[in-house]
């Protein structure tokens, strides 16, 4: 077994390719990792062992009557549980609907079965994916695989820590506010944004529709880009969906080339106040691609400074839109529906109890920046600092190929730490937040340890719309350089197979 699951996700679609190892095999050897660790990790709110297996089967059989399948065919993944799937229950960790099962699947869920993935069960995140920890789940909290006292990042912790436990090869996520990028760097991960537009929200719960982004995560960057690959390019089924090839990742990822690449590193994103250890590894980092060849330039982009406001403004006002839907009428959760009571009342109800603390929070900040007399103060002002952030991308990017951070101020910080103070859970997405307000691709790998704890620390690289690419070619040299002077990350961590 623990053969199977040491194999990168691209060497094990080559195995069972070359009848080396089979779907089957490999995914039974997946589901047997998951029995014996998620009870101390909490990565799944659901396994679907029976069809995960019935989907094995059917590839092993298409393998052997000579079809012509991708490089992820039969390959297990674990499937964020804010994707729709007809097959398995499809909650979004929240109580309002628990149990709920779609009538149909997500574009995203579709192309990994087109693919010929095997999806091995739905993750744990917090409740619509409102939160920097996994601690806002309705079910269970995630605890990160490198010290199970701390959270494994958000709002796709699950994704993360499953990947991290090797409890899955590979994992989607969604990225609003940092949801992939955060819980990649603080898991020792592989994270990857796309641009906005470039993979598909059809069949996605939505959180914040401008904002919201599927996206992998995976244990090294070949194996991100044949995710983000395999589910990505244009959808008829979302209005927002980008017309246009998917950018070339995977040649990228395989290149890692970045001799002369300009490199832009911003000023307000590399400040005093961060984590000794992650400013050391960053600007370590710096010095690396720099030796690789590339040309390490600063840049300032003053509107990030209010990026955090300006977020905390757009987010909340969409989500208390999109979040209206779940009126206890059509599906889901109805509480107090016992003939004497109003339509009014049920929905009162129904929505106090199966919405958690934080939704409710960000439910009511959003309201209120979208009511009368305050929408121009506030929502009309946020959206008019997202657009100078992404004047501010594009002034930078006219100077320099991309630009690089931490991707998150600390690492991985104990659960239960800043349950009671949200303005600190939400600091965790500092670094991350301008990427969604401007629509742009950025990717976090992992760029070494942080001395004071031994955790992980995360670069973040971003680049221009529809230039996701430069994310992977940057993230590929780093991780080279890297495994030559440090060895393989995981391989430290308490739950990397073999250690």
């Amino acid at each position: 077994m623990s053969d199977i699951i040491s194999l990168t996700a691209a060497e094990l679609g080559a195995a069972i390719k070359a009848g080396e190892t089979s779907s089957e095999e490999a995914t039974a050897a997946y589901l047997g990792r998951i029995d014996a660790v998620d009870d101390q990790i909490g990565a799944f709110l659901h396994v679907g062992r029976e069809s995960a297996l019935e989907q094995a089967r059917a590839v092993d059989a298409r393998i052997a009557a000579g079809e012509e399948l991708g490089p992820l065919a039969g390959v297990p993944v674990a499937h964020k549980d804010v994707f729709s799937t007809k097959d398995m229950p499809t909650t979004a960790a929240s109580k309002i609907l628990e149990g709920w099962r779609p009538p149909y699947d997500a574009t995203v869920t579709a192309r990994l079965r087109e693919a010929g993935m095997v999806i091995l069960g739905k993750t744990n995140m917090d409740e619509f994916a409102m939160g920097s920890s996994t601690e806002n789940s309705a079910y269970q909290v995630t605890r990160n695989p490198w010290d199970t006292g701390r959270i494994p990042g958000g709002s796709s912790g699950g994704s993360s820590a499953a990947v991290a436990a090797f409890e899955a090869p590979l994992a989607t996520g969604t990225d609003t506010g940092g949801s992939i990028r955060q819980p990649a760097a603080v898991c020792g991960l592989v994270g990857a944004k796309p641009t906005y537009g470039g993979s598909s929200r059809y069949g996605m719960i939505a959180f914040a529709s401008s904002l919201d982004t599927p996206g992998p995560f995976a244990r090294n960057v070949l194996d991100a880009a044949l995710l983000h690959e395999a589910f990505s390019g244009h959808d008829p089924h979302d209005s927002t969906s980008i017309d246009a090839p998917v950018p070339p990742v995977v040649e990228a990822a395989r290149s890692g080339e970045i001799e002369g690449l300009r490199v832009g590193v911003v000023k307000e994103l590399d400040s005093d106040g961060f984590q000794a250890g992650v400013r050391q590894r960053f600007h370590e980092s710096l010095e690396l691609l720099e030796s690789l060849g590339a040309k390490i330039v600063e840049v300032s982009c003053p509107s990030f400074d209010a990026a955090l406001s300006a977020y905390y403004l757009i987010a909340p006002s969409e989500c208390s839109s999109n979040l209206a839907r779940f009126d206890a009428m059509r599906y889901g959760l109805r509480v107090g529906d016992d003939g004497t009571r109003s339509a009014e009342e049920v929905m009162s109800l129904t929505r106090a109890q199966g919405f958690g603390p934080e939704v409710k929070r960000r439910i009511m900040l959003g309201t209120y920046a979208l009511s009368s007399g305050y929408y121009d103060a506030y929502y009309g002002s946020a959206q008019q600092v997202r657009t100078l952030i992404k004047r501010d991308f594009d002034a930078a990017f006219g100077s320099v190929d991309v630009l690089v951070s931490p991707t998150t101020p600390t690492t991985a910080f104990p659960i239960g730490e800043r349950t009671e103070d949200p303005m600190a859970m939400y600091l965790a997405d500092l670094c991350t937040i301008p990427t969604n307000l401007a629509g742009n691709a950025a990717l976090s790998v992992p760029c070494g340890l942080a001395p004071e704890d031994n955790l992980p620390v995360g670069l973040q690289i971003m680049a221009p719309a529809l230039a996701d690419d430069r994310t992977y070619r940057v993230a590929a040299a780093v991780e080279r350089a890297l495994a030559d002077r440090d060895g393989a990350l995981l391989a430290r961590s308490p739950y990397a197979v073999g250690a």
